[in-house]
Parts: C-alpha cells; structure tokens; sequence
C-alpha cells in the first residue's frame, strides 16, 4: 500500500505592512482630531481604523494630548475607561468628547464628522468629590413642576434625551400611562442643578419609577442605553418622527400614511390616493423653514409686527409674548401671543381684524382661525382640555430679514432674505386674561402639574378659563386685589421672567382695568415667588 508523502505546510508570504509606506492624506476636518484608545480594540484593529480616517479626511493622532477633541473608544465599561482617561494627566479633558465607537462608524460610513447624540456618549460615572469635603445635602424636590425652580440650563441632558425619546415611543403607541410617566421623570431631572453622577443621587427624587431607574442606571454604566438605541433605529419610530415634524400631521396620520408603507415625504408627495389638507400642503410648502428653529431676536421682530399690527387697529389693546421665549428661552418652534381688550366683546371682532391687516402688509402665509366658544356659564369644567376656548388663530407669517437684529436663523446658502415663521394669537376676554397669560407661559408639563396639584392639594379646578374653588363653591375673581394669598397663590409658582420682559402696551384708554387685572396677577407671582 502506497502512501503518498506528507508535505510540510507552505507558509504564506506576509503582506508588506502598509504602515510602513509614508503617505500623506489630505485632511478635510481641522477642528476634529480623533485619538483611537488601543485598550479593548486591539494594536491591529486600531492601526486599521487609524489608516481608514485618514484617508477620509480626518486627522488622528496616534498620542493623547491636549490637542485631541474626540477620544473614540470600544471599551464599553464607563467606569475602567474614565478611571485610565483620569490617570493619563489631561488638562483639557472635560473639553473632550469621549465616544463609543458607534460615532466612528456613523462618521465613516457618512465621510464627515457626525453630529455627536446621546447614544455615542461614554459618560463620567466617577464623582469627583475634593478631598476633605462633605456631600452636598440633598434638596426636597417637589413631584409637582409648578413648585420646582427649573432654570434653562439642563445639566442631566444624557438621561432627559433618553427618557424623551422613551415617551414619544410610548405616544406613538398610545399607551399613556408610560409617556407620562417619563415626561414626569425627565421634567424632574431637568429641575436639578447638578448632575446625576450615580443612582444613589436619586434616592429621594419623586416621579421616577423601576424602568426609569434601569434606563438611568445603563447610561451610567455605559454612557447610553440600549433600549433607545434601539426605539432610535426602529424604521416605525423613525418614519413616524419624521411624519409628525410636518406642521399639521400629527401621530393618528402619521400611523396611518405608515401603515400604507409610506416612508419618507416623497412617498407621500407622489401617492395619488394621499388627500393633504390645506394645513398640511402649507407643512411641507415651508417645511425647511418650520423645522428651523426660531431664534430670540426673531421672536422679538415678529413681536414688534404683531404689536404695530394690533394697536393701528385699537389703542387700547395690550400684547404679550408667551410660551418658552417668555420663560427665557434663547430659542423656540414658533411664537406665542396674548391680546387682549377691556372693550366688551371686542375680542370676538378684534381677530379677524389683525389677520386681514397682516394679509394686506403681504406677509400671511398661511391662517386657521378659530372663532371663541367660550361661554361662561359651562364654568368649571370638570374634564381636562388641551385646547382653551378662546378665539385664536395658527399662522405662518414671512419674516424679512431686515426686520431681525442680527439677520436671520437660517442656512447659510439661503438666500432669499426671508423665512417662514409659526405665529399663534390668542384672544382671551380681559378678565380672563391672567388665567390664559398662564395657561400659555407654562411648558405641557408644568400645565399638567398645576392642575393636578390645584385639584389635588388645594380642591380647586384651574384651568386656562378659570380658578374654581371647590370647598366655597365659587370662583375665583380677578376683577380686583388679590386679598387671600391662598386662594390664587397656588397657581402662580412661576416669576415673571428676567430674560425677555413681558411684551405689553397699556394706553390711556382703559387702562384702569387692564391695570388692576396684571397687577393682581403679578402680584401674587411675587409673593409666591419670593418662596422659591
């Protein structure tokens, strides 16, 4: 029997390193320098990336300095990673943008540096407490947002994004419970002055729940959380985030135009059997400008257009500025307005009147007037509303560019000197006006909980119409002083704002009862304020 002989295995030439060629890529991005941290990603993998960004465009360095502004990294401990960044005597580090390697691949596969999201921060999980000081005590925070101080600045961002995106899932799948839920839980987090560096800190917090704390307690360990990365990269989520972007589509049409396999808007543009109403047509007309934030100084110009508008109409009328750009809000989606008349019944007129004056200056775009249904003797009402009854209209206007104190917010390739803006006004009586300047000023959240914390720690009815105070069975009336602090005091746990003053004209005429309603509002804003 023949064997055939056993030949030695014939070993494979290796591939000259490339590392070894010097070659100089062209570098596309000056202001992002990368450093690939080798722990966890191995000397070879990350020789790999390294060469692949550079040829991208992107400038890597191969030491970690000062100089570096996005550290990339697949080590998915939190804690280890940041114990070693701690150690390597950075003076710049809290500079730095630390990331997931998941920016990395979004950045290649794009070929520029993407925008930095939740999802691709590695977040400090280490306090840094100095040595010999004692923890800051913590502060009763209050389950109710009409007695929390929230300032501007949100300093738990990576757990309020998450939670947000959390509770537009649940909306979209109409189960309320748990999108109230995490709108309360974030509205908590955003009232807190310091970052949430571990659970232990929210110990004592109200409104956050087992599955609030599991999603904290994930981004702790890992910088993200899995479970939004996935809502995030859900096709159902994602088409229908960008259905409801567009001005007058909201989640039930959104659903549906899904439902039908439409994905994106030129599915929907080119469907013959999809009906768009007058509203919706206008959404995606001026969508690119819509979904453009608008800034401060806009809302200030588009305050003075509003404001020349009304008073050629009637003298007596007064104006004011709502929603977050009265809060202090640098930016918003659209711009909220108050006006009101003390001439009886005017304001059922005085609407209609505007609109035509703005149509005539040429800068209506678009208009949905909603005549007023209030009537006063379906007071209180015992059901919550999202909608008041006064007379309001939804408007776009075209803002010029030269209206605006330092010129427009808009793309730099823009050229045409004007955007298209989202304007609402609403149109209370005047005695009912300090119930609606409130209604309007306060974000969804803080709405809510003023109502909830009136019926249920006060036994009043408040709404956006009236104060009704239950255990006298009357209602509240702001026709003179506020003499019992605590029959209004409860509802007004916001000061006036010391950003952006509040937007109002009084004339001669009338001004005696314009007067004694705003000042018994502001009244009781100040004494309720000066308790924090």
């Amino acid at each position: 029997m023949f064997h055939s002989p056993i030949l030695p295995r014939v070993r494979k030439r290796p591939r000259p390193a490339e590392a070894g060629i010097p070659r100089r890529e062209e570098v596309k991005f000056d202001d992002v320098r990368l450093y690939l941290v080798e722990r966890k990603m191995g000397r070879s993998r990350r020789s790999f990336l390294t060469q692949l960004a550079r040829s991208k465009g992107f400038i890597v360095e191969d030491i970690l300095s000062d100089v570096v502004t996005h550290i990339v990294s697949e080590d998915s401990q939190a804690s280890s990673l940041w114990t070693w960044l701690k150690g390597c005597d950075l003076r710049n580090l809290t500079s730095m943008l630390v990331l997931d390697i998941s920016w990395f691949t979004d950045s290649m596969r794009e070929g520029r540096p993407v925008a930095v999201e939740t999802r691709h921060l590695i977040q400090d999980t280490l306090p840094t407490v100095p040595e010999g000081s004692t923890p800051t005590p913590v502060t009763t925070v209050s389950q109710y947002a009409c007695q929390r101080r929230t300032t501007i600045e949100n300093s738990n961002k990576i757990f309020t994004d998450a939670f947000e995106v959390l509770a537009d899932s649940y909306e979209f799948s109409e189960i309320e419970g748990s999108c109230l839920a995490f709108r309360r839980a974030a509205s908590v987090l955003k009232s807190l002055p310091c970052v949430v560096r571990c659970l232990g800190d929210t110990e004592d917090l109200p409104c956050l729940g087992d599955h609030t704390k599991a999603v904290m307690e994930e981004i702790l360990q890992y910088g993200r959380s899995f479970e939004v990365e996935k809502i995030l990269s859900d096709e159902r989520f994602q088409t229908l985030k960008l259905f409801t972007s567009v001005f007058g589509v909201g989640p039930k049409t959104a659903e549906k135009w899904y439902r039908r396999g439409l994905r994106s808007f030129s599915d929907i543009l080119t469907e013959p059997d999809i009906h768009l109403n007058r509203m919706q047509q206008t959404g995606f007309l001026h969508y690119e400008d819509i979904s453009r934030a608008v800034s401060k100084a806009e809302a200030r110009a588009l305050g003075n257009i509003i404001d020349e508008a009304v008073h050629a109409i009637t003298l007596d009328a007064m104006i004011a500025l709502t929603g977050g750009f009265r809060r202090g809000k640098e930016f918003g989606h659209d711009v909220d307005f108050i006006v009101t008349t003390p001439e009886l019944d005017r304001e059922r007129t005085l609407l209609p009147d505007i609109i035509d004056r703005l149509e005539q200056q040429g800068i209506l775009l678009y208009c949905d007037y909603q005549a007023s249904t209030f009537d006063i003797t379906k007071l209180p009402s015992h059901r919550f509303e999202a909608m008041d009854h006064f007379a309001k209209c939804f408007l776009i206007l075209r803002l010029e560019g030269s209206k605006v104190e330092g010129g427009l917010n808009c793309a730099e390739e823009d050229r045409r000197g004007w955007r298209a803006v989202r304007v609402d006004l609403v149109l209370p009586p005047m005695d009912r006006y300090a119930f609606a300047l409130l209604g309007w000023t306060g974000s969804r959240q803080f709405e809510r909980d003023l109502r909830r914390f009136a019926r249920s720690e006060r036994r009043m009815l408040l709404d956006n119409h009236a104060l009704y105070d239950k255990t006298k069975m009357l209602a509240v009336s702001l026709a003179g002083r506020v003499e019992e602090r605590s029959s209004f005091s409860l509802c007004l746990f916001v000061s006036r704002p010391r950003s952006l003053p509040l937007m109002c004209r009084l004339s001669r005429v009338g001004v005696g009862q314009a007067a004694t309603s705003i000042s018994s509002i502001h009244q009781a804003v100040g004494r309720v304020a000066e308790r924090g």
